[in-house]
């Protein structure tokens, strides 16, 4: 028994995030989904169940998380796993060896690595372009290509991909689409809409926003693909515990609330940053003058909390994210927490070098993740941080 209507596609978004997927907790009726800390479940008989046999094949707290972000995302069906990168590990347990994966070249470098130096490893083998531009994914196809895969905005030179067009390259061919709409959430940006076949998300960021699990998910709306991801899931067994679960399930109740926030401090950070001549470029989608803006505005209903920054000088981006107060310097993004990085040898480090050079990945490039403080405190902050790294 459902605890709202059962069609949760009718309803709006933030109505959603609070009740969809949830079912009525049958033992005392609580408001919130339990925690069900269980590795396995009482039969009444050899194969009779009530739907639960084994802690890594089903869990209740999971599945509420599972149908939730599905339904966020506009799709049927929704799979947890352990982290971002499990989730992105089961898509390439898709694909078999001698197959082409068309990648765009500034993703998340945890990807990249995962890519290249594993499942390449293994036979897949991986091309990685600029997708700002679809006519270079349509180059890149080759007869053995079979997954298409990208982030937009892309972490963290915050590059966007056209998803309408790369939706018409692939459902023509027939291959698998995939995009990792971490960054923007689905309450900003929906890639289902646009054709793609799943998207994927670091639980971790945004959905959770709090900064204390880890964890990954994957949506779709084919029951073809639904049937084999799970069937991997369960197989290689990447999930998450129920604590995880019920972490990011809580966080996402508040995601419409949050998102709002990062939004209007990433905003007017970056148009304060935008003023200053010693930022030599700056890199955030909802300023008008970025390249893509346009695009921007039409695929997403808000632009978030992350900007990218370069300086200019290796040394002195060192000291300006070592100089921030509220600005943690750290790994991650997405908290409502403001967080402060340096992608070359934090989240970025495995990439090569002469790769991220060729994208603008710059030993003087800053990344920020904007939380919901107070902007004048953010804007504060960051102004102490200049004056305090120096020329």
């Amino acid at each position: 028994m459902t605890r709202i209507l059962p069609h949760d596609h009718d309803h709006r978004f933030a109505t959603r995030s609070v009740h969809a997927g949830q079912v009525l907790e049958p033992l005392s009726g609580a408001v919130m989904t339990p925690i069900y800390q269980t590795s396995t479940y009482v039969q009444s008989g050899l194969g009779q169940h009530k739907g639960y046999e084994y802690g890594r094949t089903q869990n209740p707290t999971r599945e509420a998380l599972e149908r939730n972000v599905a339904a966020l995302e506009g799709g049927t069906h929704g799979f947890a796993f352990g982290s971002g990168l499990a989730a992105l590990d089961t898509i390439l347990k898709l694909l078999r060896s001698g197959d082409h994966v068309v990648c765009g070249e500034n993703v998340y470098g945890g990807t990249h690595r995962l890519m290249e130096r594993i499942y390449g490893e293994l036979g897949l083998r991986f091309t990685f372009v600029d997708m700002r531009d679809a006519d270079n994914v349509e180059r890149a196809l080759t007869p053995a290509t079979r997954l298409v895969y990208c982030e937009t905005p892309t972490n963290p030179m915050m590059n966007l991909v056209d998803l309408g067009a790369v939706g018409d390259l692939t459902r023509v061919r027939g291959l698998l689409y995939v995009v990792d709409n971490t960054f923007a959430t689905p309450f900003f940006q929906r890639p289902l809409e646009f054709a793609a076949d799943l998207v994927l998300h670091s639980t971790t960021k945004y959905l959770n926003g709090h900064s204390d699990m880890v964890g990954g998910l994957l949506i779709t709306a084919r029951d073809d693909l639904a049937e084999r991801i799970g069937f991997i899931q369960n197989a290689a067994g990447g999930v998450p515990g129920p604590m995880d679960c019920w972490l990011a399930l809580r966080g996402i109740k508040t995601l419409p609330l949050r998102m709002r926030q990062h939004d209007a401090n990433g905003r007017r950070v970056a148009e304060w940053l935008a003023r200053r001549s010693d930022v030599v470029r700056l890199y955030y989608p909802g300023l008008p003058s970025h390249p893509q803006h346009e695009l921007a505005c039409r695929q997403m209903s808000g632009f978030g909390g992350m900007i990218a920054l370069d300086l200019g000088d290796p040394a002195r981006a060192r000291r300006f994210v070592e100089a921030t107060r509220i600005f943690a310097l750290a790994e991650s993004l997405g908290g409502v927490e403001s967080l402060i990085g340096h992608p070359a040898s934090m989240t970025h480090a495995s990439v090569p070098p002469a790769m991220r050079e060729a994208m603008g990945l710059t030993e003087s490039l800053v990344r920020l993740s904007c939380g919901v403080e107070d902007t004048e405190d953010l804007i504060e902050d960051l102004e102490g941080a200049f004056a305090m790294s120096g020329r």
